[in-house]
């Protein structure tokens, strides 16, 4: 099995989806509705969504500034990265 195809697949769709929601809440944001926790942005940036986290954050100048938030979301890309890692590792330590 290569890591790389699954990969660029995980993290391409989990971007979309991640996107998607930092969309979501920052309309809701706008309007006034009823928003998205940070928890549940931070989960999905996590789960291999943090690069499309990082294209909400640069187009719609949602969460971009709020440092509190930008810590702890840096905190799940070097975890997941480093998660990653260990994967690509253990498949090549094992090949």
């Amino acid at each position: 099995m290569q890591l790389l195809p699954w990969a660029l697949a995980l993290y391409g769709v989990a971007s979309m989806v991640c996107f998607t929601v930092y969309a979501l809440d920052k309309s809701a944001a706008r309007a006034g509705r009823w928003r998205i926790s940070e928890s549940t942005l931070l989960m999905l940036g996590l789960c291999c969504g943090w690069p499309g986290g990082i294209v909400a954050q640069r187009w719609l100048r949602h969460k971009s500034v709020k440092a509190s938030f930008q810590m702890r979301f840096w905190i799940t890309v070097a975890l997941n990265l480093a998660g990653l890692g260990a994967l690509a590792y253990w498949l090549v330590a094992r090949a």
